[in-house]
């Protein structure tokens, strides 16, 4: 079989990290033909600390550039594997996520696998939580529809990344990543049965955390397009529209249970994009990434 090198980025989440590797020592892809290389982007707990944490489950490299694009950049440069899979250091994969990975490569250049969105009570959950079970890595969308993946369920061989590149960083480096594979011609596909699991923001500040997060890099990135300020500026407007356009996808969703999980899901989901649209044009006014 390939041997498969796997790539975590990790800053200041022992307790995830550990969940991640408990969940890789259970593939069922054959233990001695998968490496794991855990890349910290300088934690502050400290290089010895991160060691103690993964001795004898994978090896530590540490990237002092920040960002979990240039961390997987330096996790990769420290693997021997033919094939490269990545996930995050908060991502818990299934066992089966291994060899479902790699099946689904020879059809395809690169592929993402399917993510699901992991509650500690899904009978108590907060509107932050409701919200990201509906909403929350949707990779099949992702995909098949935006044409890209995100790394944290991310399968290529390592001559396709040799030929793409490295993931940049201060941006969406997944969606960058993608975008530039495809426009060589490299083929995406979609890996149902390779899954992880990601646990859901638990409140609105870890949500508002995220998304001020991505909405800079989307923006870094619109901007280096053509017409990219005109093109951020209307899909922005559009932001309050998608939420009316999507709440029925609330109430249909099989991942909620009750009507009070419904209703905090689409109060979330109008005030996080009500919050986006104000916040992304923050952005333009200040004409550089806030």
């Amino acid at each position: 079989m390939p041997k498969v090198s796997v790539v975590i980025p990790h800053y200041r989440d022992l307790a995830g990290l550990d969940l991640c590797l408990r969940a890789l020592a259970r593939q069922t892809y054959p233990a001695a033909d998968f490496e794991i290389v855990v890349a910290d982007n300088n934690s502050p707990e400290g290089e010895a600390a991160v060691a103690a944490h993964v001795a004898g489950r994978a090896r530590l490299v540490v990237v002092g550039e920040k960002g979990a694009g240039p961390a997987r950049n330096g996790g990769v440069a420290l693997t021997t594997g033919a094939i490269l899979a990545f996930t995050d250091s908060d991502c818990v994969p299934e066992p089966e996520w291994l060899a479902e990975g790699v099946a689904a490569l020879p059809a395809f250049d690169f592929v993402g696998g399917r993510v699901t969105v992991l509650v500690d009570q899904p009978d108590r959950m907060t509107g932050a939580e409701a919200f990201e079970r509906v909403f929350a890595f949707d990779f099949k969308t992702y995909i098949t529809k935006k044409g890209f993946t995100g790394a944290g369920n991310l399968f290529c061989t390592r001559a396709v990344f040799d030929q793409v590149g490295g993931f940049r960083a201060a941006v969406s480096e997944d969606v960058e990543w993608s975008f530039r594979a495809r426009a060589m011609g490299l083929r995406l596909g979609y890996a149902p049965r390779a899954v992880v699991g990601h646990p859901a923001r638990h409140t609105w500040d870890e949500l508002w955390a995220k998304w001020r997060r991505v909405n800079a890099e989307t923006y870094r990135l619109y901007r280096e397009r053509p017409a990219g300020q005109l093109k951020w500026g209307l899909r922005s407007l559009a932001l309050p529209l998608s939420a009316v356009a999507h709440t029925p996808k609330v109430f249909a969703s099989d991942q909620l249970t009750t009507l009070t999980q419904r209703f905090s899901a689409v109060a979330t989901l109008f005030k996080l994009r009500f919050w986006r649209l104000a916040h992304a044009f923050h952005l333009m006014r200040q004409g550089r990434d806030a």
